[in-house]
């Protein structure tokens, strides 16, 4: 599949019927549209949907990350909020500066990727903290004696680009290490590969890529044998991925309806997901033909559901919204990034996101729906054959 598409050409609507059909329906219930429960705000007979272009952080789409927005395309349930959504790959800037210029609508930056851009004078906003808790972890040779972060004092980390930096040094510094003792090693994509030949003493990975690599260690055995400090258990409090907006769209009421509608998909997906993971897995992995080729269906499923834990923290938890962002965990992270020097000025989280579409996506959001579309859900004979892994919370 092209990298650049309009992924909801890949399905027929949820409930298969054409527009003439479901006309015909409204008609006869002499309710309109609405009044089936299938369509939110399907626009009128020969209007176009409202596009959202939303690009990857990633060179790929070929990963389980993004499950919660391909539930929403592939069930056709953002062509019922009227939108026509396009996913792209990006790359490590976060394309921020396209997303400014309107080139693209929504972006998916790491917290060092989005405060240095802001820093630089980009006028984007975060309006949604998709995972809201610490997603990214270290990986390490196996045969590593380094049992703590706090040993990575005076290390060599690997990463695929300098760029993250702006990711390891708060994290560093929250344990106590100054991150002018580390020095980065830039090995590109084959940065994992050399952590597990040594030529590294740890490198950055996150969730869902770290049940990919196990799943790997697993097929080659001690060649490519790993083990990894999980940030979330060693008690880091950073932020992680946002999805980020221009900051003029924010005062457009039209824009604001958009996003709005975009990110109640979103919840849709997530919320499909907790109530069947396999589901969700086998409709991500089933959209991507290339990921199919990289990892076995139960690896895939391991992947999402390590994600999928860390997207509704604030689901499970205060205030049970999804997209929250803590602004004391934001405020604690920007104090240490200015202390570090990775912004000139000192941002405060006013300045950097808001929780204004936050509550009226939820609330936006059929999460009953989902819910019932994900039991009702067949499964495929070879995800009914995967197992759902053991201490990941839905």
């Amino acid at each position: 599949m092209d990298e650049s598409v309009n992924p909801e050409e890949l399905e027929p609507d949820v409930q298969g019927l054409t527009r003439r059909e479901l006309l015909k329906r409204a008609a006869v219930v002499g309710g309109g549209v609405t009044a089936l429960g299938l369509l939110e705000i399907e626009p009128a007979l020969g209007a176009g949907r409202d596009k959202v272009r939303w690009i990857s952080p990633r060179g790929t789409l070929d990963v389980m990350d993004d499950f919660n927005l391909w539930v929403p395309i592939t069930l056709g349930y953002f062509k019922r909020l009227g939108l026509d959504v396009t996913l792209a790959p990006g790359d490590a800037s976060g394309n921020l500066a396209q997303v400014a210029a309107g080139q693209e609508d929504m972006g998916y930056p790491s917290p060092g990727v989005l405060t240095s851009s802001i820093d630089a004078g980009i006028p984007v906003l975060s309006v949604w903290e998709q995972y809201p808790a610490q997603v990214f972890d270290f990986v390490l040779p196996a045969k590593s004696t380094i049992t703590s972060p706090k040993q990575l004092g005076g290390k060599s980390i690997a990463v695929d680009t300098i760029a993250w930096k702006s990711i390891v040094d708060p994290m560093l510094a929250e344990v106590g290490v100054n991150p002018k003792t580390v020095k980065y090693r830039e090995f590109g994509p084959a940065w994992v590969q050399a952590v597990a030949q040594g030529q590294a003493d740890a490198g950055l990975v996150w969730e869902g890529l770290r049940a990919q690599l196990i799943g790997q260690s697993s097929t080659f055995g001690s060649a490519f044998a790993l083990k990894f400090l999980v940030g979330s258990k060693w008690g880091s409090k950073g932020p992680s991925n946002t999805y980020v907006v221009r900051k003029a769209d924010l005062s457009n009421p039209k824009k604001v309806d958009i996003y709005t509608r975009f990110l109640a998909g979103s919840v849709y997906g997530s919320e499909f997901a907790r109530a069947n993971p396999r589901a969700a897995a086998q409709i991500t992995y089933g959209a991507r033909a290339a990921l199919q080729q990289l990892i076995s269906a139960q690896v895939a499923l391991v992947s999402m559901m390590q994600l999928a834990s860390g997207y509704s923290v604030f689901r499970r938890n205060p205030p049970h919204l999804y997209g929250w962002h803590d602004t004391a965990a934001w405020t604690r992270y920007l104090n240490a990034i200015s202390k570090l020097g990775q912004t000139k000025q000192h941002l405060t989280a006013a300045g950097v996101l808001t929780n204004s579409l936050v509550r009226a996506a939820n609330k936006r959001a059929d999460i009953a729906g989902a819910r019932r579309a994900a039991k009702s859900y067949k499964l495929n004979s070879i995800f009914a054959n995967t197992k759902v892994p053991p201490g990941y919370p839905l």
